[in-house]
């Protein structure tokens, strides 16, 4: 008697506690408001090439000057770069890695999976770049299993998904994704990897290695069946210079500041609205995120 009694209570509470409602996030990347938001419908903070970062001026393929943390603690919430295989192992390198060999992937993931479970309630985005056509199961999967950031990775039910289709960061947040991955090559015709998203069937992009201070806007890359107005998009907002004439285009540290301005960024930003049925851009992409107004300027884009 006295066993079914224990019994009876212990599934008493067990039920109670089931019963409660599921924790529920109440602020997502900083802001309450997006919570509630669609993650399709909220522009983010980006850095290009962010694991080429040095404080050295002299370096001259760096793009960034921060680290990944600080690059994160500074607002930014996607992280781009670009992907080579050295001595059978993926790097991030700048167009090749004796120019700028940023370390293995892997290293790198598990930076970035460490702040990740610092900042319980922040969400981020990848987009790489896979120049050589790396597979997919074989070298990229195993560096984000082994950095702990696969299991965080959020699977859409249909590829590719309409920009106004996505969850809201709440809800993704109260799942445990929290983390999107978008390659440019690869996944396309490979999708034995099913949370590494096919990055131009979903988002366009403007033109890179951009000389022009003005960043006159167009539909750059894009692919997939989607129209252009179902797409979420980025602004390739870095400036880049011509290295004494000789062709070499390298990015504008000197510049930045004004690059990295609320100013430009808003006017490149409507500059490309009327290619997005009058959406502000999903991502904002720059060089030297420690420098000018970059946040506040996305924050402007959110209505925050």
């Amino acid at each position: 008697m006295k066993f079914t009694l224990v019994f009876l209570a212990i599934f008493s509470a067990v039920h109670q506690v089931s019963s409660l409602p599921q924790k529920r996030a109440t602020v997502c990347n900083g802001h309450a408001e997006f919570c509630d938001r669609s993650y399709g419908n909220i522009t983010y903070l980006g850095a290009h090439d962010s694991f080429a970062f040095s404080s050295d001026p002299l370096a001259l393929a760096r793009d960034q000057e921060v680290n990944i943390p600080s690059q994160l603690n500074l607002g930014v919430r996607l992280l781009q770069a670009q992907a080579h295989v050295k001595d059978g192992v993926l790097h991030f390198c700048h167009t090749d890695c004796i120019l700028f060999d940023g370390g293995t992937v892997q290293n790198y993931l598990t930076t970035v999976h460490t702040w990740l479970l610092a900042n319980p309630n922040e969400f981020l985005t990848f987009i790489f770049t896979n120049p050589e056509g790396a597979s997919l199961p074989d070298v990229w999967d195993p560096a984000f299993q082994a950095s702990g950031i696969a299991p965080l990775a959020y699977v859409p039910p249909t590829v590719p998904m309409k920009q106004s289709d996505w969850p809201t960061l709440g809800e993704l947040l109260d799942s445990g994704k929290r983390v999107i991955v978008f390659l440019d090559a690869g996944a396309d015709t490979d999708r034995s990897v099913p949370y590494i998203l096919p990055e131009f069937e979903m988002v366009w992009e403007t033109p890179f290695s951009v000389t022009d201070s003005s960043f006159p806007c167009s539909v750059d890359r894009i692919a997939g069946p989607l129209a252009t107005t179902d797409h979420m998009y980025m602004i390739n907002h870095s400036l880049n210079k011509n290295l004494l004439g000789t062709g070499i285009i390298v990015s504008d540290p000197i510049d930045a500041s004004t690059t990295n301005g609320v100013t430009s960024i808003l006017a490149n930003a409507a500059g490309c609205e009327p290619l997005s049925a009058g959406r502000a851009p999903n991502f904002v992409l720059l060089d030297f995120v420690n420098l000018g107004q970059g946040l506040q300027a996305v924050n402007q884009l959110n209505r925050v």
